[in-house]
C-alpha cells in the first residue's frame, strides 16, 4: 500500500501528541505561540454571503429609530465586500505577540506584551460583549511604552489581554456553567500561569464584573482594579438614595435611562434564549453586523454619526473576529451563563484566592450604558478610591477615546503603588 506523505499540519499534529504522551499528565503546562491565520476560502464565502443579502424593510425616514438604518449597513457592507482588506488588519493584529494555553478545558488566546521596562505592573486588560481584545490595539502600546505616549517610565505595564472563553479565538465552552466569575478564575490562573505574582486589571463592560471580582476575590494577587464600567444600583430607601448625591447626577442617570429605553432587549434574549437568536447570528454576516453595529451605536458618544467615534475598518475588524471563528454563539451564552445559577464545569480545576479586597478606581464615560451617581456606586465598591468623570466618549473607551482612559489607568494605579509602599 503506497504511504502519502503527511502534510505540515499533520506532522505539528503527530509531534504535539507525541510530545504529550512523552510529557505525561503532569507537565508544565504549555503556551503557545499563536498567529491569525484565515482560510482564504472564508474570506471567498463572506463575500459572496455579503453579496447575497437579503435586505430587510424600513419605513422612509425612521433611521436608527427601530434599529440600525437599512442605507447605513448597506453601505457599510458593500465597503465590507469591496474594499475592506482582512490580510491588512490581520496583519496588524499579528504584530502583536498572541498566545495559547490550556487552562480548565478553554484553549485561551492572549495578547501578551511585555515593557522594555522590566518592573512595570503587569495589567490584564479584559474585554466583554460584542468587543475582543481589537479594543485594545491602541491602547498596548501607550501602556507599554508610555515614554512614547506623554507618560513616564514609572508608567509602564507589562500587557496581557486575553479573548474571553468562547469569544473570539479561545475555544468554545463545551459544558454549561461557564459565568462570567469562572471566566474571572481563569484569567486569575492565567496570570499566575505567566508568572506574575502581583498584577493590575482593567476592564468595561463584562470585563469591569470581571476585574472587580478580581481585585475582591483575589486580592492576594491582584493589586487594584480600574473599569470603565460603574455598577451602582439605586438604593431601595429613597432617603439613602438621595445621600450625597446631586441633582444634576439624577438628571444625567435619568436622560440616559430615556435614551436606552428601546435598547434593552438583547439581554433578555441573550440571557434567555441566545441559541435561538445564534443561528441567524453564525449564518449571516449582515446580521452579525447589524447586531453588533446596533450596540456600538447606542452606547458610543457619535453625535448622531457613528463614524465620529470609529473607522469602518475599526467596526468590521472587531466583527470579523466573531465571524471569522463563528463565536458569537458561545459568546451570547455569558449573558445566560450569568443570569442561572448552574453548577461549577466539571473541568474546572479548584481555585484558591483571598487576600484583602484591593482598591477599584472607576472612569465614567458620559455615553456609557450605566451612569449611576458617584456615590453609589462607593457604597457598591468599599475600597473605590478613585472616580473620574470623563468629558466626552462612551462604552468602547479604548477604541473611542484610549488616550483618556490610558491616562486614568496610569492616574490609578500610580495611587495604588503609592499606597502599596
Amino acid at each position: 500500500m503506497k504511504t502519502l506523505p503527511l502534510t505540515p499540519a499533520a506532522l505539528l499534529a503527530v509531534a504535539m501528541f507525541s510530545t504529550t504522551l512523552l510529557q505525561g499528565a503532569d507537565a508544565a503546562p504549555e503556551i503557545r505561540p499563536f498567529t491569525i491565520q484565515v482560510e482564504d476560502s472564508v474570506l471567498k464565502d463572506l463575500r459572496e454571503r455579503l453579496e447575497k443579502t437579503r435586505w430587510p424593510d424600513q419605513i422612509p425616514g425612521s433611521k436608527w429609530d427601530h434599529g440600525p438604518d437599512v442605507a447605513w449597513m448597506r453601505d457599510l457592507c458593500d465597503y465590507w465586500r469591496t474594499k475592506y482588506d482582512w490580510r491588512a488588519e490581520e496583519k496588524k493584529l499579528n504584530a502583536v505577540p498572541q498566545f495559547k494555553t490550556a487552562i480548565d478545558g478553554i484553549d485561551l488566546h492572549f495578547i501578551h506584551v511585555k515593557s522594555k521596562h522590566a518592573n512595570a505592573t503587569p495589567l490584564v486588560l479584559v474585554h466583554g460583549w460584542p468587543g475582543s481584545v481589537v479594543e485594545f490595539m491602541k491602547v498596548i502600546e501607550p501602556l507599554t511604552d508610555p515614554e512614547k505616549h506623554g507618560g513616564r517610565a514609572e508608567d509602564a505595564f507589562h500587557v496581557v489581554a486575553p479573548s474571553l472563553p468562547g469569544f473570539g479565538f479561545s475555544s468554545m465552552p463545551k459544558e454549561p456553567g461557564w459565568n462570567s466569575g469562572r471566566m474571572a478564575e481563569v484569567i486569575a490562573k492565567l496570570m499566575a500561569r505567566l508568572g506574575y505574582d502581583k498584577y493590575g486589571a482593567q476592564g468595561g463592560d463584562w470585563g469591569g464584573g470581571i476585574v472587580r471580582w478580581l481585585a475582591s476575590t483575589d486580592g492576594a494577587h491582584c493589586i487594584g482594579a480600574h473599569s470603565n464600567f460603574p455598577g451602582g444600583n439605586r438604593p431601595a430607601d429613597e432617603t439613602e438614595a438621595k445621600k450625597d448625591v446631586t441633582q444634576a447626577e439624577l438628571d444625567r442617570l435619568q436622560q440616559r435611562n430615556a435614551e436606552l429605553a428601546d435598547h434593552r432587549a438583547y439581554g433578555a434574549i441573550q440571557g434567555t434564549r441566545p441559541l435561538a437568536l445564534a443561528y441567524g447570528l453564525n449564518d449571516s454576516p449582515a446580521g452579525l453586523a447589524a447586531w453588533i453595529i446596533d450596540k456600538f451605536w447606542a452606547w458610543s458618544d457619535h453625535e448622531g454619526d457613528l463614524n465620529n467615534s470609529f473607522t469602518k475598518d475599526e467596526l468590521l475588524t472587531n466583527i470579523m473576529v466573531y465571524w471569522v471563528t463563528q463565536s458569537m454563539p458561545s459568546a451570547t451564552r455569558i449573558y445566560y451563563e450569568s443570569q442561572h445559577n448552574l453548577p461549577r464545569p466539571a473541568s474546572m480545576s479548584a481555585f484558591q484566592g483571598g487576600g484583602k479586597p484591593a482598591p477599584i478606581g472607576y472612569a465614567l464615560f458620559p455615553k456609557e450604558i450605566n451612569v449611576p451617581p458617584r456615590a453609589w456606586v462607593a457604597r457598591n465598591s468599599p475600597t473605590m478610591i478613585h472616580w473620574t468623570e470623563m468629558p466626552r466618549g462612551g462604552h468602547f473607551a479604548a477604541m473611542e477615546q484610549p488616550e483618556l482612559l490610558v491616562q486614568d489607568v496610569r492616574t490609578f494605579f500610580a495611587r495604588v503603588r503609592t499606597a502599596a509602599k
